[in-house]
């Protein structure tokens, strides 16, 4: 073996020997666990920051759950920690700790009634505790709504969920109401062409169904003995120095046959009877009809001609039962027809019928447009939307606010601190945007109109484990 090498092992096995005893004859471990302890007792001893306001309740000192309403002793003999309103109440092992500005601001201005169970059950306490499940008791704030619908959502929380709120204001509710239509002719622009008298039809004019004539234009000839005999004695008036007068003898008789008014006058100018008399259109307008025929015998009342005035024109709607309230009379109508893509013809409502047809419910509503170029034609299919809704301002609220069940109608009041409160609502007229209130809430009031369905889901729920469980006794 190496002499040197078992020098120096026995050199170091002396040194370690000898520094131990020597650390063990004056103590240096006890030495430096004093410094570390001194160090954390140092540490612990840093000043809590004290808290302010009225004693809430007494925590144990180590930090552990439990609490006391009044003061109390440990086993030991320690007294408890006051725990004041301005700090945070944390029922961990680490006990309260001192609040944020926010926290402390809140819990001053809300005092503590009590505490309940978190399952809802029955249970209260005057002080912080837990449940057989490890589960802190809820805090009932002074002021909090005793009714088992209100929803109470953390003010943290509200963000998270999408709850938004908005105000119910004065505003006028309008809507669209879209529904088919079918044009067709203006009843009163419609004329019939018929003799009075039996009379012999020569020389019709060129003009056939579907062609356009001009008020004063020539239809056709005709002949009539009794018109013949009632000019004659209109000419022998005249030639004998008679007046002449259109209201009075022979004239007369002549313009209740149907004679033209220039005819008349004609006669009583030269004093003689033409042998045929032309008969002219009495407006402008469309040939719907042609029945008369050169060379035939029309008796008295038979049609010859019918014409219409297409210059405006009617669309006849069909409304809903369901719809008839939003609509009124002079409401303004948007009118699109399929083979005119793009074009928008606008008009008003001119009548309502006050009749619903049985087989579809839906009542006819008359539309007037006008119709200058003579686009429209009769029997167009139309598509209507008719500006629907209450003309003066009312209380209204977005749409998505309403929760209709079937059976009851509601919103949600926002009743400020994250309190939710369900209000039955009676609605009126329903707009595009805004749905009409007529009864539950005021201008003003603030209501939620997003995520209002959760929290009709938590209502629910309230309402059904308060009529399950016995109310609560406060302590």
């Amino acid at each position: 073996m190496n002499i040197p090498r078992i020098i120096a092992t026995l050199s170091l096995a002396a040194i370690v020997g000898g520094g131990g005893y020597w650390a063990g004859k004056y103590d240096v471990g006890a030495f430096f666990q004093g410094g570390v302890k001194g160090t954390g007792m140092a540490a612990e001893a840093e000043p809590r920051r004290e808290g302010t306001g009225a004693v809430i309740y007494y925590r144990h000192p180590d930090g552990l759950a439990e609490y006391s309403a009044t003061p109390k002793n440990t086993d030991d003999g320690r007294l408890f920690v006051p725990v004041r309103a301005s700090e945070d109440i944390s029922l961990g092992p680490s006990g309260a700790v001192a609040p944020s500005p926010d926290t402390a601001s809140v819990s001053l201005e809300r005092k503590i009634l009590y505490y309940r169970n978190p399952m809802g059950l029955p249970d209260t306490s005057k002080v912080p505790k837990k449940d057989s499940m490890g589960m802190d008791y809820l805090p009932v704030y002074d002021g909090d709504v005793s009714d088992s619908s209100t929803v109470k959502v953390p003010l943290g929380k509200l963000q998270r969920t999408g709850v938004r709120t908005a105000l119910a204001e004065v505003t006028t509710v309008s809507r669209k109401i879209r529904v088919p239509g079918t044009v067709t002719l203006d009843e009163r622009r419609v004329s019939i062409i018929s003799m009075r008298a039996d009379a012999f039809v020569e020389d019709v004019a060129n003009v056939t169904t579907g062609d356009a004539i001009t008020k004063g234009e020539n239809l056709f000839q005709f002949y009539s003995k009794e018109i013949a005999t009632a000019g004659a004695e209109y000419a022998a008036e005249m030639r004998n120095g008679a007046k002449s007068n259109p209201d009075s003898g022979a004239a007369l008789r002549l313009k209740n046959l149907g004679v033209p008014t220039a005819t008349i006058g004609s006669i009583a100018t030269e004093r003689k009877v033409p042998q045929s008399i032309a008969y002219t259109s009495p407006r402008d307008g469309v040939v719907l009809e042609r029945m008369a025929v050169s060379g035939m015998m029309a008796e008295a009342g038979d049609i010859l001609f019918r014409i219409a005035d297409v210059s405006r024109v009617w669309v006849i709607a069909d409304v809903p039962e369901y719809e008839l309230s939003a609509v009124r009379k002079g409401a303004v109508v948007s009118v699109i027809v399929r083979n005119l893509p793009g074009t928008t013809f606008k008009g008003t409502v001119d009548l309502i019928y006050p009749e619903v047809q049985m087989q579809t419910r839906t009542t006819k509503v008359r539309i007037e447009l006008p119709n200058p170029s003579g686009q429209l034609m009769s029997n167009m299919y139309a598509e209507v939307e008719i500006e629907a809704g209450s003309g003066n301002p009312v209380v209204a609220v977005p749409n998505s606010s309403v929760i209709d069940t079937g059976d009851r109608q509601l919103v949600f009041i926002d009743k400020g601190e994250g309190r939710f409160e369900p209000m039955n609502v009676a609605l009126g007229v329903r707009g595009e945007d805004m749905t009409e209130i007529t009864k539950g809430i005021a201008a003003g009031d603030r209501v939620v109109v997003s995520a209002n369905f959760l929290l009709d889901a938590e209502s629910n729920l309230n309402a059904a484990l308060s009529a399950l469980t016995a109310d609560e006794v406060k302590p």
